[in-house]
C-alpha cells in the first residue's frame, strides 16, 4: 500500500489552484482538487469575469448618449436587469464547465466538498473521508471583509451578492474606495441607479498615482456618482420603504441597497492550519517563501490567500511556478515586480510600475511626462471627459519606471506598456517608437517635453 493516496492535494479550485493542479498532473503527479463552492474561484464565478460583463453592460448607456453626436437616434433604448443577470449566469456556467473539463482531461480528480487539515500530510473531507498527500497546496483565495461590526450590518451586501440581485436597485450606497467599490459604482450608475460612494480616506484609489486618483474622481462625479470622502457608514436601518444609511458626518442617506467593498481578506478560517504547522504572516495571509512554501515543508500556498499581490494572473503564475518547482524539477520563483493592474470603472484605469510619489522617494532624480487631452471621440459626442497619460522616468538612467493611464481602453494600453517597463525600456526607446495616429496611446511615444523634475537629497 502506498504511503500517500495522492502526490498533490489542492484545497481550493480557483485560478491558481486549477493551474497548479493541471501543470502538476502534466508532470506526472497524482492530483486531487477539493472545491466546496464552484470551480473557477472568485475571478471566474463572482469576480473579474462577471464583473467585466456587467461593466460592458453599463457602458452602453454612455455609448448611446455619445451616438447622438454621430447621427444616431437611440432614444427608445431600454434596459432589463434580469436579462443581463441570466445571460451572465449562462456564461459563468459555461466557464465553470470548461474548468472542469480541463482538469478531467489532465487526469485530476475533483471532489466538490470542503477540505480541512488533520496534519501536514492529511486532509479530511466534509464526508469524513481522509486523504493522505505528499504535498498540499492551499489556494482558497479571499473573502469579503466588512470591517468593524455596525448596527444593521445584516442589511449590507458584498460584491458576492451584488451579482445575484433580483432587480436593479434605484439607489445604492457603496462603502469603499478601491477596485471593487469604484467598479460597482460605475456599473450601477451606468445602468441607471443613483450611486453614492462613501470612503473613510481623503481620496479614492489608495495606492495609485495621485494624478490618477484625482482624475478618476473628477470624471466619476461628472457622470453623476457622488463621492463622499473622510466619512464612513456607522449604521443601517430598514424602514418600511427603504434603508436609512447613517454616516459618520451625521447625515442619513436613503438607499435601496447598501454594499460594502472595503477589501477582501485571506480565506483561512477553519482550515486547520495550526494542525498542519502553517504560520500566518503579518499581512494576515499565509506566510510563504519565494517558492510559495509555507512553514510546513510539504505545504504550499498561492494566490490571494497569501495576501501578496491579489490579482488573478499573479495567482495563476504562482500556481504554475509551484507545479514546476515541486513536480517539474524546475525551481521557479515568481517575480512580483512591475505587475500591471487595471480598474474597470469609468473612466478606466491602467497602471504599471512606480507612482510618482514612490519614484521620488526611491530615485535620486525623477522626471515626469504627462499629457491630458480631450479624446477624439468626445469632439463630436460632446462628452465632458479627458484622457490622462503619465510616464514616470528615472532621471539618471532614462528608464521608464512607471506608466499610468486613465481613459477608454486604458487596461489594453497598459498591458502593452508593461512589456516595455518589464524590459527596462528607456524614455529614448519610447521616443524612438513611431506613433500610430490617431490614437490616444500615441501620446506615450510623443511626450518629448518633461512636465516636472524632482531630485532627492542624498541621505546623510
Amino acid at each position: 500500500m502506498a504511503e500517500y493516496d495522492v502526490d498533490l492535494f489542492v484545497i481550493g479550485g480557483g485560478s491558481g489552484g486549477v493551474r497548479a493542479a493541471r501543470i502538476a498532473a502534466q508532470h506526472g503527479a497524482r492530483v486531487m482538487v477539493a472545491e466546496e463552492y464552484r470551480l473557477g474561484g472568485t475571478c471566474v464565478i463572482r469576480g473579474c469575469v462577471p464583473k467585466k460583463l456587467l461593466v460592458y453592460a453599463s457602458r452602453f448607456r454612455g455609448e448611446f448618449e455619445d451616438a447622438t453626436g454621430y447621427g444616431w437616434n437611440l432614444s427608445h433604448a431600454t434596459f432589463d436587469w434580469p436579462t443581463l443577470i441570466a445571460n451572465k449566469d449562462k456564461e459563468i456556467a459555461r466557464l465553470e464547465a470548461a474548468y472542469t473539463a480541463t482538469l478531467d482531461r489532465a487526469g485530476v480528480k475533483i471532489v466538490k466538498t470542503r477540505a480541512t487539515f488533520v496534519d501536514a500530510h492529511t486532509v479530511q473531507l466534509a464526508s469524513g473521508e481522509r486523504v493522505r498527500a505528499a504535498h498540499i497546496l492551499i489556494s482558497t483565495g479571499g473573502t469579503p471583509g466588512f470591517g468593524e461590526p455596525i448596527p444593521g450590518i445584516e442589511h449590507v451586501i458584498s460584491s458576492n451578492e451584488a451579482f445575484h440581485l433580483a432587480e436593479l436597485p434605484p439607489r445604492v450606497v457603496i462603502q469603499g474606495g478601491g477596485y471593487v467599490a469604484l467598479e460597482f459604482a460605475t456599473i450601477f450608475a451606468g445602468l441607471g441607479s443613483e450611486v453614492r460612494v462613501v470612503y473613510r480616506g481623503e481620496n479614492i484609489l489608495r495606492g495609485f498615482d495621485e494624478d490618477v486618483r484625482h482624475h478618476v474622481r473628477m470624471d466619476m462625479e461628472k457622470r453623476g456618482v457622488r463621492v463622499v470622502t473622510g466619512c464612513k457608514v456607522t449604521g443601517v436601518e430598514r424602514g418600511s420603504a427603504h434603508l436609512s444609511v447613517h454616516l459618520s458626518n451625521g447625515n442619513h442617506v436613503p438607499a435601496d441597497c447598501v454594499m460594502f467593498a472595503t477589501g477582501r481578506v485571506p480565506n483561512i478560517a477553519k482550515l486547520g492550519l495550526q494542525q498542519a504547522g502553517v504560520e500566518i504572516a503579518k499581512n494576515g495571509g499565509i506566510a510563504v517563501d519565494e517558492y510559495s512554501r509555507t512553514s510546513a515543508p510539504n505545504v504550499y500556498a498561492v494566490g490571494d490567500v497569501t495576501n501578496r499581490i491579489n490579482l488573478t494572473p499573479v495567482a495563476i503564475r504562482e500556481g504554475h511556478a509551484f507545479a514546476d518547482t515541486v513536480f517539474g524539477g524546475k525551481p521557479t520563483a515568481v517575480d512580483h515586480g512591475n505587475v500591471p493592474t487595471a480598474v474597470f470603472c469609468y473612466p478606466e484605469v491602467g497602471a504599471v510600475g512606480l507612482t510618482e510619489a514612490e519614484a521620488r522617494e526611491r530615485l535620486a532624480q525623477t522626471d515626469i511626462y504627462k499629457a491630458m487631452f480631450k479624446p477624439l471621440k468626445a469632439t463630436l459626442s460632446g462628452r465632458d471627459t479627458t484622457v490622462l497619460l503619465k510616464l514616470v522616468v528615472d532621471g539618471l538612467s532614462g528608464r521608464v519606471v512607471g506608466c499610468h493611464l486613465v481613459g477608454e481602453a486604458a487596461a489594453e494600453m497598459v498591458q502593452m506598456a508593461a512589456i516595455a517597463v518589464k524590459m527596462r525600456a528607456t524614455k529614448a526607446d519610447f521616443d524612438a517608437t513611431m506613433a500610430l495616429h490617431p490614437t490616444a496611446a500615441e501620446e506615450l511615444v510623443t511626450m518629448h517635453t518633461r512636465t516636472a523634475t524632482y531630485t532627492r537629497a542624498a541621505a546623510e
